[in-house]
């Protein structure tokens, strides 16, 4: 299913169902719309259920303002309908009440996006609104002169978010790209001096955009048939259980000695089918697709490592305030944690793309997990299922120590039992 294909309707539905099911707002709280080329603004109705919104609750603004539709639109209707008047360009904007970026607005502050390195590409600078009535004029002609002067994400003073976009999976995913730099910042400040990329480490990234040749296959195995069911069912969950979102997380799975499959870039990873995830087969890719710009990283750990099934690349929130801090993640908490995941070392930022085979080089059946700095936590696995709950386990171990800061000091396990678990445990398998 192509998302742009499906009508204003299903596609307002679908994404407010996205943002009130990962508690980026709530039932009464947040409105989205979108405007065609012949002027009509399709747009979330007032007083309605958000985490329940059918097709049939969508509101319609004729051009010539005739609403159409069971309810009211929105009561920030006003804001939508000065923004696009400022910016043509504009086809959808999403407005929330996300936690964590309301945070920052009741603190007149604005999340850093330099703490990863795609983040700042997808939000770009984000402006500042000042404060007006909910529903006014006011908001609106407060928010249209922010996002005339540019900027497609603005911070509402004491309110929440706005974005716009091209489309509406594009403002959505400035949304939450933003939002997961606000809840990991928001968890990394408890840990000591955040830290965040230059523009001349930002612009490794675009380093990786060679694609490998390409090749047509001839077959496609019954594993590989099997491998990919599996990869989109972890994927969607992984972005269900906001391990990964939309813009953000790698997954790959060995298919054989030969070849391996990878989730693609530039698709919105909750929307990934079967047919989207790319075949690597002897460092050529599937013909017609773009494979992950990590596929260098997986290729080489694939090559080093004959017995891992499975990489996986994510900036879940919590582990990640770990990797934007010299604050040390210690897995000794609870003895699933530390079986699992073992001691996780840190490699440095960069090494990811210019040298991907020291990163291999760290892991061992000892370290199936590393942090990237101000990148990614990596886990590896003899299967996918394996490295998922690596990748489980490494977020909740994360999310405990950070919470364990609010109410006492840690208190690991000591050395003599962790002596005893891996004495009893003396063959981990990843």
């Amino acid at each position: 299913m192509r998302f742009h294909l499906l009508h204003p309707r299903d596609q307002l539905v679908a994404i407010m169902k996205r943002i009130y099911h990962t508690g980026m707002t709530t039932l009464s709280g947040g409105n989205l719309s979108i405007r065609e080329d012949n002027g009509e603004i399709w747009i979330t109705p007032a007083g309605v259920d958000k985490g329940n919104l059918s097709p049939g609750d969508i509101m319609c603004v004729r051009a010539d303002g005739t609403v159409e539709g069971p309810h009211q639109p929105s009561s920030e209707y006003p804001f939508h309908r000065a923004i696009y008047a400022r910016r043509p360009d504009l086809r959808a904007i999403v407005h929330a009440h996300s936690p964590a970026l309301v945070a920052f607005s009741i603190a007149r502050q604005v999340p850093n996006t330099a703490i990863i390195p795609q983040a700042q590409r997808v939000c770009g600078p984000v402006g500042y609104a000042p404060y007006a009535l909910p529903g006014s004029e006011q908001l609106g002609e407060n928010l249209a002169a922010t996002f005339a002067q540019g900027f497609n994400v603005v911070l509402l003073e004491n309110h929440g978010i706005a974005t716009g976009g091209p489309d509406l999976l594009t403002a959505f995913q400035r949304l939450e790209t933003l939002d997961f730099c606000a809840r990991t910042l928001l968890k990394a400040c408890g840990l000591g001096e955040v830290s965040t990329l230059t523009e001349e480490q930002l612009s490794l990234l675009d380093q990786q955009r060679d694609l490998l040749p390409e090749f047509v296959p001839v077959s496609h195995s019954s594993r590989e048939r099997e491998l990919r069911l599996q990869m989109v069912e972890i994927v969607h969950r992984a972005c269900d259980r906001s391990l990964m979102i939309s813009t953000e997380g790698v997954a790959s799975a060995r298919v054989d000695e030969r070849s391996f499959l990878i989730t693609p870039t530039g698709l919105d990873r909750r929307s990934l089918e079967i047919e989207d995830l790319v075949l690597i087969q002897d460092g050529r890719r599937e013909q017609g697709k773009r494979h992950s710009r990590s596929v260098r990283l997986h290729q080489a750990i694939y090559d080093r490592h004959p017995d891992i099934g499975s990489v996986m690349t994510a900036q879940s929130p919590h582990a990640l305030a770990y990797a934007i801090t010299p604050h040390r993640f210690d897995t000794k908490t609870i003895p699933e944690s530390y079986l699992l995941l073992r001691d996780v070392p840190v490699v440095p930022y960069g090494v990811q793309f210019q040298k991907p085979d020291e990163i291999a080089a760290v892991l061992s059946a000892n370290t199936p997990v590393l942090l990237i700095r101000n990148d990614a936590l990596l886990t590896t696995g003899a299967t996918l299922l394996q490295a998922f709950d690596r990748l489980e386990v490494a977020e909740f171990s994360a999310r405990s120590l950070l919470d364990t800061l609010t109410i006492g000091k840690l208190v690991p396990i000591g050395e003599q039992e962790i002596a005893e678990l891996t004495g009893r445990f003396l063959s981990p398998t990843r």
